[in-house]
Order: structure tokens, then sequence, then C-alpha cells
């Protein structure tokens, strides 16, 4: 892949996502994206590519963090994904709401929940998968729905309806 592939696949994937910041849960915007079915071909590939830029963020974060840290792994661990997340916030989204559209992406996403929990000291890599599995589940669960990030924001309209509306 060329300089000017790269850039056309970065665009489309920027693209998608200031699309799906509308709405992270619903379907990608795949076809709404000029030049994105040429160029990723298919929707596990767009995925994919943005699958890898996540990992890419959360491991240059990781390494940054572990560089010179000598305290609490799991505690570290917590700010990284945290930090990573409030940074992107709709790519996490996306890549949440389709984990199930494609075993590929699946797949990955289960090796980064493996990884977290290894990198938290929570798990040894030399454990059975199914027991790195079974850890990386329930600390992936604990980072996505933990203290560390806020809620997301309401939408002040939509809140005005809800108090206008009368209660039975």
């Amino acid at each position: 892949m060329g300089w000017n592939d790269f850039y056309q696949r970065r665009d489309i994937a920027d693209a998608v996502l200031r699309q799906a910041a509308r709405d992270p849960q619903a379907p990608l915007p795949f076809t709404e994206i000029p030049g994105a079915a040429e160029v990723f071909g298919t929707e596990e590939q767009l995925l994919l590519a943005l699958r890898y830029r996540w990992s890419r963020l959360l491991s240059g974060y990781l390494r940054s963090e572990f560089e010179d840290e000598t305290g609490d792994q799991v505690e570290a661990v917590t700010r990284v994904w945290n930090r990573a997340v409030r940074r992107n916030r709709t790519l996490r989204a996306v890549l949440d709401a389709h984990v199930e559209d494609y075993p590929e992406p699946r797949r990955m996403h289960e090796a980064e929940q493996r990884m977290l929990a290894v990198a938290a000291g929570l798990a040894d890599p030399g454990e059975p998968v199914e027991e790195l599995d079974k850890v990386g589940r329930a600390f992936a669960a604990l980072l996505r729905h933990g203290p560390g990030l806020e809620a997301p924001r309401r939408n002040p309209f939509g809140h005005l309806l809800r108090m206008l509306a009368p209660t039975a």
C-alpha cells in the first residue's frame, strides 16, 4: 500500500466515524461514504481497519503508561483505557456496537480482552485461552461500565419532553 492508499483509507475511516458519531449503534454508514466500497471492499474490512486503529491507539497508550510504571497494574490499565476511550469515544462505541457482526473483528476483540487481562496482571500469558477469555471478558466489562468514564450526555430536548410527559 502506498501513501496515497493510506491517506485515502484514513480519510474514509474518518468520514465513517464522523457520520457514525450521530448514532454509533446504527449500522455503519458504509454505503453513504463515497469510495468506501471501492477502497475497503466490505464492511468487515472497514471494521478491521477501525479495530486496527483502536489497537494501535490503545497499545501506544499502554506502552507510554508502562514505560515508567511501577505501581498497580490494574489501575494503570484502567487509566489507559479511560484515556483512550475519552479521546476516541466514537471509535470505541462503533467497535462495541459491531463486535458481533463479523468473525474476524470479534476474534480481534477477544484478543484485546486477553491482552488487557495480562497487562493488568490479572492473568498469566501461559494460562489456557478459555481462562484468559473469561478473565479478559470480566475485566473489559468492568472497564466499559466502571466509574472512570462519565455518563453519556443526555439530549436536553428529550429530557425536557420526558419532564413534560404525564406520568401514570
